[in-house]
């Protein structure tokens, strides 16, 4: 099937309604009648547009992540529900990451499972922009990567049974759009796609293109906005940071100074700079560095050397040596304070031989940097490097598990141990436990605490040191949080009773759900309960190692404890009132539990003489 851009395509059905661009500016094809289509492509029952469930995945980096994030906010806006059940959903939604096969590959499984299920389906992302003729593509919609902006035409005429393709690049989408973030408190900001480079083992290239920068004003206006919507960290994203701006003559440093001057001097909201090759940031060092100093910007940055060998990096054609590489480390290093720096390594590139392999080995030993993404070269389909001759599979298997053995005896975040540091809390670890912060640094600090202390930033010591991550206990929580949290010793009382055994919900006692309706020396004494659940914070967040049995046990008591405690207070209330209503009749009171006595003596004696009627009448 040809791509169809910007054509209308005779569809019986005219013009869908709803929300859209000019009839014109969407192109569609009928789905064809023959039997083979027929079984790709199910027609599901006509329904109106903007009711039904997405369910959307989204493979790959941070820039696809934002612009599954642009898709989500236009199908909401446009009234689609989103799901996370694949099963519950009437069509799905796949973003693709086309940089290694394994990526690939999983797309390729959850789109056969979805042609499977007999659900519609729209491909976004990397793979069908790179990859349009791909097997596995037929009889599907597509998005391109720089037609997000029209998903909600494509999925509409995909559940009415079209068959859409958008593929050709035109003008950057909008930075306004819709958007519905996966963390509320972190932004995800594209300030270009595509890049300037030629790398010979890169697929990605072919998706994103040539560079193509969002001006300093648009930048900056989307930075104002999202500040006032309640983002705490903002991350500068793109296929290479470092070449911002060389295609419409601007650069990087002009950009991050102007997003600087509009972070708030609090320091409530923190920058992340992106991902950035060496050859682009080497004029600029110094004005970067300047900037990673900034108290508002982290001293972190993600800087590919690839190879520690600059024969395998003229292969690669990534444009810079390994001397490059290390003035880039150096000169941040010796400049910023704190400075992180992350770096990738591909293991088995075709060509590398032992002697190659010894000098990555050798850098990453010399440099001994906290993070390090080691993978496996893939050759990728229609790339130079894909033609070369390959490196055994074994051989590579085995540079890779000696490389990653290497980089795990590392101890980067050794000395930390009850240093003091300011961390910005954005999200809440895997473990339903910690909340997880990060330093100036960037070094990811876990930490007991309330929920209501997500998208705050606060004191912290380090109290122990793991190989990806340190852990801390808070020194002192934010004003808002103590308010939540606040001291039993207040006279003020709180509106809800019952108390909190778990130490990980945002406030002990809660003062928003419901009314107390029970007397004021009761809530008196729940009070105590808790403040003595309260006092068991300090001396948990100790001692690290007893940390998630604790918390595991009072989770488990959680239910246990607050139904017992339901069950005392109902009970004391019901013997009080049943005293007390006993102890306060009076003579009517008596009278009339006299005549309901009698009524009832009267109706069962009536009852009894009838059936003895009946008996005898037969």
């Amino acid at each position: 099937m040809e791509d169809i851009e910007d054509l209308l395509v005779g569809s019986e059905g005219g013009a869908p309604p709803g929300f859209r661009l000019p009839v014109m500016a969407v192109g569609v094809k009928p789905k064809r009648k023959s039997p083979q289509v027929q079984d790709r492509l199910p027609t599901p029952s006509p329904k109106i547009p903007g009711i039904q469930t997405i369910y959307m995945k989204t493979f790959g980096c941070s820039h696809n992540q934002s612009d599954s994030e642009y898709m989500a906010g236009q199908l909401s806006a446009f009234g689609y529900s989103l799901s996370d059940n694949p099963e519950e959903a009437d069509l799905w939604l796949i973003n693709t990451c086309t940089v290694k096969s394994p990526s690939q590959s999983a797309m390729e499984t959850l789109i056969s499972k979805c042609k499977s299920a007999k659900k519609p389906l729209v491909v976004a992302g990397c793979v069908p922009q790179g990859s349009r003729d791909l097997k596995e593509l037929e009889g599907v919609s597509i998005v391109g990567v720089q037609q997000i902006d029209r998903v909600v035409e494509v999925v509409e005429e995909t559940l009415k049974g079209h068959e859409v393709r958008l593929l050709t690049r035109k003008t950057l989408p909008a930075l306004d759009l819709p958007k519905v973030r996966k963390n509320k408190f972190i932004e995800i900001l594209p300030i270009n796609v595509g890049c300037l480079g030629a790398c010979t083992y890169c697929k990605t290239k072919h998706a994103r293109g040539h560079l193509g920068s969002y001006t300093v004003d648009s930048l900056v206006d989307r930075v104002r906005t999202v500040i006032s919507e309640g983002v705490k960290e903002i991350w500068l994203s793109s296929e290479d940071t470092g070449a911002y701006g060389r295609d419409i003559g601007v650069n990087l440093p002009i950009l991050l100074n102007a997003i600087v001057a509009e972070l708030p001097p609090d320091r409530s909201t923190m920058l992340r700079i992106g991902m950035t090759n060496p050859p682009f940031i080497l004029e600029h060092l110094k004005d970067i560095a300047k900037i990673l100093c900034h108290p508002c910007v982290y001293s972190f940055l993600h800087v590919p050397v690839q190879s520690g060998s600059d024969s395998v990096l003229s292969a690669m054609n990534r444009e810079y040596n390994v001397s490059e590489f290390r003035t880039v480390v150096d000169t941040l290093t010796q400049l910023v304070p704190g400075m992180q720096i992350a770096t990738d390594i591909i293991c088995g590139f075709p060509g590398e031989t032992d002697e190659d392999f010894a000098q990555t080995v050798s850098l990453i030993n010399e440099y001994k940097l906290p993070q390090v993404h080691i993978s496996q070269f893939y050759p990728r389909p229609g790339t130079p490097a894909a033609r070369m001759k390959k490196v055994p599979s074994n051989v590579v298997k085995k540079r890779s598990r000696e490389l990653t053995s290497v980089f795990e005896s590392f101890s980067p975040y050794e000395g930390m141990e009850g240093q003091v540091e300011k961390i910005w809390i954005t999200e809440i670890a895997t473990d339903g436990v910690h909340l997880v912060g990060h330093t100036k640094g960037y070094v990811q600090v876990l930490v007991a605490a309330p929920e209501s202390m997500l998208g705050t930033s606060t004191d912290v010591e380090i109290t122990s040191i793991g190989r990806w991550s340190v852990f801390a206990r808070v020194i002192q929580m934010p004003d808002q949080t103590k308010e939540d949290t606040k001291s039993i010793g207040s006279k003020s009382i709180p509106t809800t009773c019952l108390p909190s055994f778990d130490l990980r919900e945002p406030r002990i006692c809660s003062k928003d759900p419901e009314p107390c309706s029970c007397a004021v020396e009761t809530c008196e004494r729940q009070d105590t309960l808790c403040k003595s659940t309260t006092q068991l914070d300090n001396p948990w967040l100790e001692d690290h190692d007893r940390r998630n049995v604790i918390g595991w046990l009072l989770r488990r008591r959680k239910n246990y404890g607050v139904e017992k405690i339901k069950g005392h207070l109902l009970e004391s209330k019901e013997k009080q009132a049943e005293s007390s209503s006993m102890g306060n009749l009076g003579f009517t009171d008596w009278a009339l539990l006299g005549g309901m006595l009698i009524s009832s003596l009267t109706i069962v004696a009536l009852l009894l003489l009838l059936g003895f009627q009946m008996l005898s009448s037969k």
